[in-house]
C-alpha cells in the first residue's frame, strides 16, 4: 500500500483525492465558523461589493488539476499533486453545494445542510473507491452483456432509491449496490415522488411516522453549526 501511494496507482490516487477533500473541508469549516463567530483573523472576501464565496476557488482548482491530467498526463509526484489539487477543490466546491443549488446565500440557513449532505455522500464514495469497490470491473471481462446487465441493475436499483427520497444511499449504492437494494426495497420518504404516486394515506402515514426525525440532523451541527434560526 505505501508503495503504491507514490506510484500513481487507481488507489493511491484515490487515497489522496479523499485526504484532501477531508482535510480541507474540514478547515473550512473551521474557517468559516470562525467569521460567523468573529474569532481570529478571517474574514470574508469581498471584491467590491461582490462577497466571493469558497466554491469559486473550488471550481477553478478542479478546472486546473483537470486540465492538467488531460493535458500533461504528468506521473508521480505530479499526478499526485493534482489529486491533492483537486480533492480540495471539490471539498471548497461542494461545501457551497446548497448554495448553487438554491441559488441562494442559504450557507447557514437549514437549507445549507444539503451541503453537509453532499460532502458526506462524496467522502462515503471516496472511501468506498479507496477500499477498492469496482462496481463494474468484476463483469467487464465477462463480455458485453453481462457487463451491460451488471450496469442496468446497478443504475435502476439506484434510480428507485432516488426515486424514493434517498438521494444520498441511490448515490452511494452505484458504488456499493449493497446499499442501494436496501434502500429500494425499504419505505419512501413520504414527500417523495415515489411516495406521492404510490402510497394510499395508511402507508403515507406510515412514511411520515418513519422520517419523522432526522438523527443526523445533530451530527450536522456538529460538524457544520446549527442553522440560524429563522431561516428554513
Amino acid at each position: 500500500m505505501t508503495v503504491e501511494l507514490f506510484a500513481g496507482s487507481s488507489t493511491g490516487l484515490a487515497l489522496w483525492v479523499v485526504a484532501a477533500f477531508v482535510v480541507t473541508f474540514v478547515v473550512t469549516r473551521v474557517v468559516v465558523r470562525m467569521i460567523r463567530a468573529g474569532r481570529g483573523p478571517f474574514r470574508d472576501t469581498n471584491v467590491g461589493e461582490v462577497h466571493v464565496h469558497h466554491h469559486v476557488y473550488g471550481i477553478f482548482l478542479m478546472l486546473l488539476s483537470g486540465a492538467g491530467e488531460f493535458v500533461y498526463r504528468p506521473g508521480s509526484p505530479w499526478v499526485e499533486v493534482l489529486a491533492v489539487v483537486f480533492g480540495a477543490g471539490a471539498a471548497l466546491t461542494l461545501d457551497e453545494f446548497a448554495l448553487w443549488l438554491h441559488l441562494d446565500d442559504v450557507y447557514w440557513a437549514r437549507e445549507g445542510r444539503k451541503s453537509v449532505d453532499a460532502v458526506l455522500v462524496a467522502a462515503v464514495i471516496g472511501a468506498f473507491l479507496v477500499l477498492g469497490a469496482r462496481p463494474f470491473e468484476d463483469t467487464a471481462d465477462e463480455g458485453r452483456m453481462a457487463f451491460a446487465v451488471t450496469v442496468l441493475a446497478h443504475l435502476v436499483l439506484a434510480g428507485i432509491a432516488i426515486f424514493k427520497g434517498k438521494i444520498a444511499s441511490g448515490l452511494i449504492g452505484i458504488v456499493v449496490p449493497f446499499v442501494a437494494v436496501v434502500a429500494a426495497v425499504r419505505l419512501a420518504r413520504p414527500g417523495s415522488p415515489w411516495a406521492r404516486a404510490r402510497y394510499d394515506a395508511a402507508r403515507l402515514a406510515r412514511a411520515e411516522t418513519r422520517f419523522r426525525r432526522n438523527r443526523w440532523d445533530g451530527v450536522k451541527d456538529l460538524l457544520a453549526g446549527a442553522p440560524t434560526e429563522g431561516r428554513t
